[in-house]
């Protein structure tokens, strides 16, 4: 997982459970088209979950569509939902993220981390400035970054020529964290020991998603650097366009 998606260049289109997060306007968006895809043969999965603390959220009252591909509500906060699903999670599942949703494998990262290592210092803090990228915002322990200073819409998959600047899309944020010595964007070298970058692609019909399996690589990752007396993982859940990063802190 060091450096990047095994994924980004040749996505699934088989899939077991595909979850998605969050079941407000983006959420049902996000149903309507992936019943769309596998209406029409773009893709397969076998279940449909929508994680929503809300009962009565948005694609929740949609009238039911008995020929339209199912799917389950899970009322729950976010973090509870992804400690039980990680936790029996296939690689073949993948979650569709939401665009304001909070860095929340990176959280889920840490927690593994400290159920692995129990009292262990271990820490989230949001990583210094990325050099070369224009829009950046720190919050919730991790920066928000993005190469488009306007509005994209929901629906954009992040084609080779950009809708809004009608020209060629000559950016990529997990290119530009590969190049990016750690330095970059830590306070030192050594803050930076490795990075797990979680490559959210487009799937089908404006539908992004990124794959469990990366995900379970990044825990591998962090597992892996836990025999060391410290260690730094950089933590991007990242498109083309936009993504927040973290640095996970183990000592």
């Amino acid at each position: 997982m060091a450096g990047g998606t095994a994924h980004a260049d040749a996505p699934q289109r088989d899939y077991g459970t595909v979850v998605v997060v969050g079941g407000g306007c983006y959420g049902a968006y996000y149903v309507r088209q992936l019943r769309r895809g596998v209406a029409r043969g773009a893709l397969h999965l076998e279940r449909l979950v929508v994680v929503d603390r809300d009962a009565n959220c948005l694609v929740a009252t949609k009238p039911a569509d008995p020929a339209a591909l199912p799917f389950e509500l899970r009322v729950a906060e976010w973090a509870d939902f992804f400690d039980v699903f990680l936790a029996g999670a296939d690689a073949r599942d993948a979650v569709v993220p939401s665009p304001l949703m909070p860095h929340l494998f990176l959280h889920w990262l840490a927690r593994a981390a400290e159920a692995r290592q129990p009292g262990r210092s271990i820490a989230m803090r949001a990583p210094a400035e990325v050099p070369g990228v224009p829009w950046q915002r720190g919050a919730d322990a991790a920066r928000y970054v993005s190469f488009a200073e306007w509005l994209c819409p929901v629906n954009c998959i992040e084609p080779a020529m950009c809708p809004h600047t009608r020209g060629a899309r000559d950016w990529s944020l997990p290119e530009a964290l590969r190049r990016a010595p750690s330095r970059a964007v830590a306070p030192a070298p050594s803050d930076w020991d490795a990075a797990a970058l979680l490559h959210c692609t487009h799937r089908a019909y404006g539908v992004g998603m990124i794959d469990v399996a990366d995900v379970l690589a990044a825990d591998a990752l962090v597992a892996a650097l836990a025999p060391a007396p410290r260690a730094r993982v950089l933590v991007g859940s990242v498109s083309h366009c936009h993504g927040a990063l973290g640095i996970l802190a183990l000592d």
